[in-house]
């Protein structure tokens, strides 16, 4: 598995070509959206992007939520023009979350 792919879990169901598509589109949502990171607890990460950027952030939670099954996305209002997209894992997952988590801090620095 490619270095930036290393937070898409052996158990997702996504085919294998179509992950780097999906890694692609994170990553620009999170260079484009993301105003902060913030650690919720050890199994969730809240992420506070762009109000604006909020049907996209909706699509892929679901999409990704439909192949990597054991991913929780929720959102909620963060202030004014942000939402928060939270995102838990069970404790198993963690590493996967914290991958995750360091991948959208390494996008926003882009």
């Amino acid at each position: 598995m490619s270095e930036n792919l290393l937070w898409v879990p052996d158990a997702c169901t996504l085919p294998t070509a179509e992950q780097p598509l999906r890694m692609a589109e994170f990553t620009d949502l999170f260079a484009a959206a993301l105003h902060r990171i913030e650690r919720i607890a050890p199994t969730r990460v809240r992420l506070e992007l762009a109000a604006t950027h909020e049907t996209t952030a909706r699509d892929l939670a679901a999409r990704e939520s439909s192949c990597c099954g054991f991913f929780d996305f929720s959102f909620i209002a963060a202030g004014q023009d942000v939402i928060a997209m939270d995102i838990e894992v069970p404790a198993s997952r963690i590493a996967v979350l914290d991958a995750l988590a360091n991948h959208a801090a390494e996008a926003r620095r882009k």
